[in-house]
């Protein structure tokens, strides 16, 4: 907006509320919606307060927000600093469900109306009619809309005379929740009883409505200001058929079957119901179309920026949070420019001349016991998009970026379908690839259509990829011609999936196969172009620095300009466990460093969720894939002055080695140097040489050595197979019938296939070390501990920084041993070191050249930015050693982990050496426990108050809880056990009531009180001895996350937890924004 009209608002200050940690359902996508919402407001100088507890994300870094709150988003904390800060207005579109949840709270309370806020955007009554299904259907009637029959039930009764009068197949869901939770298909009233108790446990209304299983699904974009002006900015079509969560489905835009007709059919529907809800900003319609006739249905409108919206945004170039912001200030779409094709009024609708296809990534093997069936209920923790010229192209390129360890849609080894119709019928994670091999065994189309009721034009698409992998197993390297070369890289073929077809008898590795292919294809002249993103497909010169490759094309839209002027930033793929936002923050500092000191930065990313793969953030964004091959190519076209790698988690450090040795400029440490420290050999040897202690380990290849390794250090041990069937990579094992139980099942030990075996040290302290180096010198370190115990993962354990309960002798041992590390290795950049210390005695575990997962958390603490450090040093400027350190400060951070396991059924929520944290937050505080209460209400716990259910496990568990029990019970709050909990309880003279386990019939019984509530606290703490112990204790932790109650399964957390609860009312809880603490 440079040629500032005039303003339209009168308003000062904007309270914006973000979505807190990511959980599975709501993700990066709404710190990207986020950061374009405080952006639009910054450009039209208004003071912004932002209240998000996640310090992972962009939108919590200096200069985003004027004033940044890390507590949780909840009516009674929102409530206390809008009392405190007097903003004039609030935005509640951007920041998901939580933020929606929150703010119709604070409507109904009256609290904005006390304090005289306004919402800005769609109105409240809007929202609250669009979040409640009863008064939305009956809004729709009366436009003459069609939704699916239904009626809103408030009792199982109810429930159960909705089913008959609509007859099965139906499905259930509840109001006012994230992703579908709490919602799923029922055929019987077997299947209704149980599914309608889960859902009045997330919701007090319920609504049984028409099963449309089969139907298509189709989605639009729609863009309303407040003068009516209404825009679709996009339409995408589910690949999957109705009946699976759109955030679980693969998603085409724009969308490919639709006629002529049912398209402007739905696209007018869509604009007539946006109307009449009265949105101001964006909005998303979802439909369900019937493929045999017109007939239709409106699933469900949502009035706030969704997963949808951002890929949205990145599949047009169209800014939707951007715009939507700008709207709810009352500006018109006819006097706002699209801020991206920088020349059209953003009163345009974009037109695409390429595809895009969205695929979710899952990770439901990190869980034990979980369900891969994917339905009405959101699992997957993050998703990708990929541009191409065709479905093929953007299919292929998609199912690679998953990172699962997949190439494409043909061409993968050791997949495995039993019963292939019930793979295609019934629809789990893998489903695409039983489509695979169902081609390889000669399905027709036809068939797969009945047994998917996929589309058959995408079925198509799939076969000729198939059919091509059939002809290319015909041919080798020799014989291929060039044009069935190219005709197999334009359907999305990878150097890969051509080595493994064309030469798959050949000797060597599968990368030197793949880089003769790739010698093969360049003599031939066969080399991607480049392409923008033309919103406007031609209409009006597009200025987007919005890039993908294709062989679908004859020239490049844009020249490199061979200045040496280009820093590449490889981004983080898709957001996984284990590499999230956090990754996403590291990438858009190194940009935003990269461009202050004068060079060009280039992006390569292709997660639609992030900030990273926003228009702005980088001269060239390639929104493509992070393979070896694809960055040779964009590195060849850019001559870049080098490439960081450090950035961007794991995906990109995997690299390393391979473009090192094809002549690429890896800023930073040596890939060598990075090699030395992820190979544990060799960094075990270094460890060695350097007389630095490390738990004893070794890699064994038959289950008599490792019997005999077990018998000299003994149990527990912590074992990591090379090769694993199914579930987890790493186990800790307490017995030897555990160990067999782990090696028969779950892995395979043999010559080929190694196992790590470790020395497991039990109540030993984890720390961690966060630091940045120059050339093996230290800049800048910070050091943090874990409330819980070793075993944990450092993903899912609560972190305290800076440490403190740590012998100061401690500290200085670990920071020797950071030197020490920094020199040997000739760190330039970041890295981080995981420690063990027990009575003073410290072992290295790991150490990983690359920032890590809590660089923002110990940035942001210490107000340091530890990777605007680490860029300037690759980048080879001097760098000064900052002149404070986590000794000067005078508060604290605590981080705590998010966990999704309601949405994942059957999975057992405990926690162990692998992560299963989907995000986390951090809270400020003077104190320990003051930042430890934020912190645990910021992940959706609360302090107990109808009672606690506790079976605390061993003794050393049985006796941290006792302390925090006797606190619960001075405070008046009923505690229940199991028996041998009780008993030692009352040994020390604390009643409990006793309660008998799942599997006896006896009442009073824990499940009981789970699913009445009479407890609002469950802390199981696990121990591992018989197996109906395991099942016993699985069955209330299952209860207890199935039933909506907090649960706690570690005895450290649980006894800081409780401490601080019973210490500290709510009251008394410091509300300091992060600019209070410790000043800039």
């Amino acid at each position: 907006m440079n040629q500032r009209i005039m303003k339209k608002h009168q308003i000062r200050k904007v309270l914006v509320l973000g979505s807190g940690a990511l959980k599975i359902g709501e993700a990066g996508e709404f710190d990207y919606s986020g950061s374009q919402a405080l952006k639009a407001l910054r450009e039209e100088e208004i003071q912004t307060v932002l209240i998000n507890p996640n310090i992972a994300t962009v939108q919590t870094s200096q200069g985003v927000a004027d004033t940044v709150y890390f507590l949780p988003v909840t009516p009674l904390f929102v409530g206390k600093i809008i009392e405190k800060e007097r903003p004039d207005g609030i935005l509640l579109a951007f920041g998901g469900q939580t933020a929606l949840n929150c703010g119709v709270e604070l409507f109904r309370q009256g609290t904005l109306e006390r304090y005289g806020v306004r919402v800005l955007g769609t109105p409240v009554e809007a929202i609250i009619e669009t979040e409640d299904r009863r008064l939305f259907a009956d809004k729709l009637h009366a436009i003459g809309v069609d939704t699916p029959r239904s009626i809103a039930v408030t009792t199982a009764d109810e429930a159960r005379a909705a089913a008959g009068e609509l007859g099965f197949p139906i499905i259930v869901r509840a109001a006012f929740t994230l992703g579908g939770q709490g919602s799923g298909f029922c055929s019987n009233m077997d299947e209704l009883e149980r599914l309608a108790g889960n859902a009045f446990s997330y919701s007090d209304q319920i609504l049984i409505e028409e099963s449309l299983k089969g139907w298509k699904e189709i989605e639009y974009e729609v863009v309303r200001d407040k003068y009516d002006n209404c825009i679709t900015v996009c339409n995408m079509e589910n690949f999957d058929p109705l009946g699976i969560h759109t955030g679980e489905s693969i998603v085409v835009a724009p969308s490919q079957t639709l006629s002529n007709a049912e398209y402007h059919k739905l696209r007018s529907i869509s604009i007539q119901i946006v109307r009449s809800v009265g949105i101001v900003g964006e909005c998303n319609v979802q439909f369900a179309l019937d493929p045999d006739s017109e007939a239709y249905r409106v699933i469900e409108v949502n009035a706030r920026l969704s997963r949808s919206s951002a890929l949205a945004s990145k599949a047009t170039g169209y800014p939707l949070a951007h715009v939507a912001a700008k709207l709810a200030l009352g500006y018109g779409l006819h006097e706002l420019k699209n801020s991206v094709t920088r020349t059209t009024s953003a009163l345009f609708e974009p037109a695409l001349d390429y595809i895009v296809c969205k695929i979710p990534r899952w990770d439901l093997n990190k869980f034990t016991g979980v369900s891969k069936e994917i339905g009405s209920s959101m699992k997957s923790v993050g998703e990708v998009m990929s541009i191409g010229r065709t479905f093929e192209e953007a299919i292929q390129k998609g199912l690679r970026m998953t990172g699962l360890g997949l190439h494409g849609f043909v061409a993968n080894e050791h997949l495995d379908f039993p019963d292939l119709d019930q793979s295609l019928s019934e629809p789990t994670d893998m489903r695409i690839y039983a489509l695979a091999e169902a081609f390889s065994r000669g399905y027709t189309v036809e068939r797969l259509h009945e047994l998917t009721r996929i589309d058959a034009w995408f079925l198509q698409g799939l076969a000729s990829i198939s059919r091509m992998a059939a002809t290319l197993a015909g041919y080798t390297l020799a014989t291929i011609s060039p044009e069935l070369m190219l005709a197999a890289k334009r359907l999305g073929f990878s150097d890969f999936q051509l080595a493994r077809l064309l030469m798959g008898g050949e000797s060597g590795t599968m990368h030197e196969r793949l880089l003769k292919v790739r010698a093969w294809r360049i003599t031939h002249h066969i080399k991607p172009v480049i392409k923008q993103i033309d919103t406007l497909a031609a209409e009006y010169p597009a200025y987007t620095n919005y890039l993908y490759l294709t062989y679908n094309g004859d020239v490049s839209d844009i020249a490199p300009q061979d200045d040496q002027k280009s820093v590449v930033v490889l981004g983080s793929g898709a957001y996984r466990i284990g590499s999230s936002v956090e990754f996403d923050w590291s990438g858009v500092n190194a940009l935003q460093t990269t461009r202050r000191l004068g060079y060009r930065p280039v992006m390569i990313n292709y997660n639609p969720e992030t900030v990273s793969t926003d228009y702005d953030m980088c001269d060239r964004l390639y929104f493509d894939e992070l393979s070896f091959e694809r960055v040779m190519d964009i590195l060849d076209a850019e001559q870049p002055l080098g490439t960081i790698l450090s950035t961007g988690g794991q995906i990109a450090n995997n690299l390393a080695m391979r473009l090192y040795r094809s002549g690429v400029n890896i800023l930073g440490t040596s890939p060598v140097n990075i090699d030395m420290a992820e190979d544990r050999h060799k960094f075990s040897s270094l460890l060695d040489r350097l007389g630095i202690d490390q738990p004893r380990w070794r890699e064994l290849s038959s289950m008599a050595e490792i019997e005999a390794f077990a018998s000299e250090v003994g149990y527990p041990l912590l074992i990591r197979p090379s090769y694993v069937l199914s579930g987890a990579a790493m186990n800790v094992v307490s017995n030897p019938e555990d160990l067999k139980h782990f090696l028969l099942v779950a892995a395979k030990v043999s010559k080929e296939h190694p196992v790590v075996v470790s020395e497991f040290i039990e109540s030993a302290k984890e720390i961690e070390v966060d630091a940045v180096a120059a050339k093996g010198g230290l800049v800048v370190y910070a050091v943090s501990e874990h409330v819980e115990f070793a075993g944990v993962h450092s993903g899912d354990a609560t972190i305290v920084f800076p440490a403190q309960k740590l012998y100061l002798e401690t500290t200085r041992r670990i920071k020797r041993i950071t030197r020490q590390i920094a020199g040997a290795l000739e760190i330039s950049g970041p890295f981080n070191i995981q420690f063990l210390a027990k009575d003073n005695h410290i072992k290295v575990i790991e150490c990983n050249l690359r920032a890590s997962r809590s660089f923002p958390f110990v940035s942001k603490v210490l107000k340091i930015n530890f990777i605007d450090l680490a860029t300037r040093v690759m980048l080879g400027e001097a760098v000064e050693v900052p002149h404070k350190s986590m000794f000067d400060i005078d508060y604290l951070g605590i981080k705590a982990s998010q966990f999704s396991f309601s949405r994942l059924a059957k999975a057992d929520p405990v926690l162990g050496v692998d992560m299963a944290s989907t995000g986390e937050v951090a809270c400020l505080g003077e104190t320990f426990h003051d930042a430890l209460l934020k912190a645990m209400f910021s992940v959706g716990y609360r302090m107990p108050e109808r009672g606690v259910l506790i079976s605390s496990g061993d003794v050393k568990s049985k006796v941290q809880l006792l302390e925090p029990a006797r606190m619960l019970a001075a405070k008046g709050i009923p505690l229940f056990a199991t028996r041998g909990t009780a008993r030692f309880l009352e040994d020390n003279g604390i009643q409990a009531g006793v309660l008998y386990w799942p599997d006896e019939a006896q009442t009073p019984n824990t499940l009981e009180y789970i699913r009445e509530r009479r407890v609002d606290l469950v802390i199981n703490i696990p121990k591992d001895l018989s197996k109906t112990e395991l099942h016993n204790d699985y069955t209330i932790r299952r209860s207890a996350i199935d039933y909506n109650i907090p649960l706690i399964t570690n005895a450290q957390l649980a006894a800081a937890f409780i401490t601080a609860g019973c210490r500290l009312t709510t009251d008394e809880l410091e509300l300091k924004s992060w600019n209070e603490y410790g000043g800039w």
